[in-house]
């Protein structure tokens, strides 16, 4: 027994013996490790990531913004890279804020080239994560209020271009925006000497001579593949459909451009199909827009009250229309329909091509009103919500100005409206523009609008858009704050809502909301009554009074309460309403 606990005990010894020598030449492998390390640190710079990259990619993206975003909304705690806290100080203050996410926006856009981080000599510190511990903040609990900066471009049509967004609108009226929220005024007038045409009248004077007229109506640019960029130009008499429409191209967006020549003429002698000009079918010529469809051919859609909207083949070389059309081929309206600002927009999501339209008349008593019709062809036929042809959308023979005859068709997406409790508003809200963001996936709809009780003064807004479920383009109850779409539970959906309904007429009539309210258990009530659940990311299905709706739900910046709220907007299937919801 003794010999064996002699052995056993000697046996421990040469077991921490060889223990200790194991640690000893870990340490010096440790050490020669390190070595290396520190080596092939400094061959490497101070830093191994890509400053902005917080997914590790190897690029910074509008994927990188939304990760920030999700961050510092405290509904992540860590990027799915493991350097994503580091390469996310791109301002290097050790921190990462709003201020990182304003100089992300800026470096896609364009703006800058470089990050400060990266101009520092020496490395910042490593942010520290998020405590687990900290709660979560409520969407009423904004962590950074939204600033605006407006402009005013009546019948705004936009182009994206080197990183900046640009409107062009009536009286040769233009801005720009790097981020859809912020605005510059470019400017206001026809007048000689500005940046656009420079010497306009002289420049433009065929077109000015033919209408009779001293300023331009609703204009257009496209870039062609030559890479210049052409303006689509029109003039109109006023109180008769005598107009022209013309192109003019330049080098830069913000020009000067120079006269190409008037495309078409309207309002008087023979039309552009040989025949004397009548402007209960014939279009009048203004409000172009012009687009390549999804397989590169180039397209504009035009027209305005009298005999209708038309579109054209154009031609991408010369950014003319092909001869031989006439005034090309009529999508709907006659007999001085209240129709216009055609503008189409082709989505890769439903593969439709959207067309958007403005029916009633402009002014704060003219129930200006946005609607849209939907075709798997650029030049159709378009069809509403209800099935209903939109080559049918017409006044009767003899009529003028017949809105009821009008009203039955088109998808109404936005009219006069009033969210009670905050005092947001639009009035005749109308002849917009679209845009697709290829990179993040999201549409925009960029108008005029009135407001409630101050007169014809008007403003650009931008909201975003979204693809429901049906189909459908639905309209965000709120301008856009720079928020991204993202699944949203009951419980932050549920609550009380200022909702409106903006039915189908073309009037003057502000509709204001009334409160409902979005139940836990999947209920609706208040001054309406219904059901309501949510779907996928986060669509929306509700049945209001009967009548079902599909839609979108997202959390939106509201500037009239000044916070954070959950929004819903639907249409109803098979039918032309929409309907919105701001929770209180």
């Amino acid at each position: 027994m003794r010999k064996v606990v002699i052995w056993k005990s000697t046996g421990t010894i040469i077991i921490i013996f060889m223990l200790l020598l194991g640690v000893v030449f870990s340490a010096a492998v440790f050490d020669a490790d390190a070595a290396f390390v520190s080596t092939l640190s400094e061959s490497m710079g101070v830093n191994d990531f890509k400053y902005g990259d917080v997914d590790g990619d190897g690029s910074v993206n509008s994927l990188d913004i939304t990760y920030v975003k999700r961050y510092l909304l405290r509904r992540i705690n860590d990027f799915p890279y493991e350097k994503g806290l580091a390469a996310g100080d791109v301002d290097g203050d050790g921190t990462i804020n709003s201020l990182d996410l304003s100089y992300m926006k800026r470096y896609i856009l364009r703006i800058i080239s470089v990050f400060p981080a990266e101009e520092n000599k020496t490395p910042s510190p490593t942010p520290t994560k998020t405590p687990t511990a900290t709660p979560m903040p409520t969407p009423t609990q904004p962590l950074f209020t939204p600033s605006f900066r407006d402009a005013s471009v009546h019948d705004p049509s936009i182009i994206k271009t080197n990183g900046t967004y640009y409107v062009i609108g009536s009286h040769l009226a233009f801005a720009k925006s790097n981020d859809l929220i912020q605005w510059d005024q470019i400017n206001t007038s026809v007048r000689t000497g500005n940046p656009l045409i420079p010497n306009v009248f002289d420049e433009l004077k065929e077109a000015f001579s033919w209408a009779q007229a001293d300023t331009m109506w609703a204009g257009d640019i496209t870039q062609l593949q030559d890479g210049k960029y052409y303006m689509y130009y029109c003039m109109c008499k006023g109180d008769s459909p005598l107009s022209a429409l013309g192109v003019a191209r330049a080098d830069k967006v913000d020009g000067p451009y120079k006269n190409l020549g008037i495309l078409l003429k309207s309002g008087s002698g023979k039309g552009e199909d040989g025949t004397n000009y009548n402007a209960t079918v014939h279009p009048n010529a203004v409000d172009p827009h012009t687009f390549f469809d999804k397989n590169g051919n180039l397209w504009m859609v035009y027209g305005s009250y009298s005999g209708g909207i038309y579109i054209l083949r154009m031609d991408p070389t010369t950014g003319k229309q092909y001869s031989g059309q006439g005034y090309g081929k009529k999508l709907l309206g006659a007999n001085h329909s209240r129709i216009e600002g055609p503008y189409i927009q082709y989505s890769p999501d439903s593969d439709y091509y959207y067309l958007f339209l403005s029916f009633g008349g402009l002014t704060a008593d003219g129930g200006y009103n946005i609607r849209v019709a939907r075709s798997k062809n650029p030049d159709g036929p378009y069809y509403d919500a209800e099935g209903k042809n939109m080559i049918d959308c017409r006044g009767p023979a003899g009529s003028f100005f017949d809105d009821k005859a009008i009203e039955p068709y088109g998808v109404k997406l936005m009219g006069n409206f009033r969210f009670v409790d905050s005092g947001i508003g639009y009035v005749s809200p109308g002849h917009n523009s679209t845009y697709y963001d290829e990179e993040s996936g999201k549409y925009f709809i960029i108008f005029h609008t009135r407001f409630p009780g101050q007169g014809e003064f008007h403003q650009v807004r931008v909201h975003q858009m979204f693809i429901n479920e049906d189909g459908w383009p639905v309209i965000a109850p709120h301008r856009y704050a720079g928020e991204t779409k993202r699944k949203y539970s009951v419980q932050e959906v549920s609550g009380s809502y200022a909702y409106v309904n903006h039915g189908r007429d073309i009037s003057a009539n502000i509709k204001n909301s009334v409160r409902i309210f979005l139940n836990n258990d999947g209920t609706i009530s208040g001054n309406v009554n219904g059901r309501w659940e949510l779907s996928g990311e986060n669509y929306i299905r509700l049945t209001v009074n009967g009548v079902d709706y599909s839609g979108v739900v997202l959390q939106q910046w509201d500037a009239g309460l000044k916070k954070y709220v959950m929004t819903f907007s639907a249409i109803s299937k098979n039918g032309n309403v929409s309907i919105w919801g701001s929770k209180l």
